[in-house]
């Protein structure tokens, strides 16, 4: 099993360099089912991310690139289950999907609540705010 990091999932959702997107379709295009390639969990993460803050894809427009990749049979994602999870709930809530897939990861460990001082985050079941008060929204 081979990987493939960021740069070429995003010029292939992407597009805009259009050499570069065509030898990521062609080079997602190969593999299948029975020879699949390997996205880590930190390759979605940086998806997110470089889509939401570099090309500005709404919420919803980052999350359905995140399942469409989780449910290819050509694509191993790491913790599929998880990146889906942290996906549909990234399009309904003003959290940061590095934050939910944290508490996605609590979660399948049975390891709940999660603890933070993130106000948005604490807004979720199965998290709790340390102390009553944070001092800000992000980490």
């Amino acid at each position: 099993m081979a990987a493939v990091d960021t740069n070429v999932i995003i010029r292939y959702l992407v597009g805009d360099d259009t050499e570069q997107a065509e030898a990521a379709r062609v080079l997602l295009d190969a593999f299948s089912p029975e020879e699949p390639a390997f996205i880590c969990r930190e390759v979605m993460l940086e998806v997110a991310w470089v889509l939401e803050r570099s090309y500005h894809f709404t919420r919803s427009q980052v999350a359905e690139a995140l399942m469409d990749l989780t449910a290819s049979d050509s694509l191993t994602v790491e913790n599929s289950d998880d990146v889906a999870a942290a996906a549909h709930f990234y399009r309904q809530h003003g959290v940061g999907f590095s934050d939910l897939m944290v508490l996605s990861a609590a979660e399948r460990a049975g390891a709940t609540p999660l603890y933070t001082f993130d106000r948005r985050l604490a807004r979720m079941e199965g998290v709790e705010l340390v102390g009553g008060k944070a001092g800000s929204t992000s980490q």
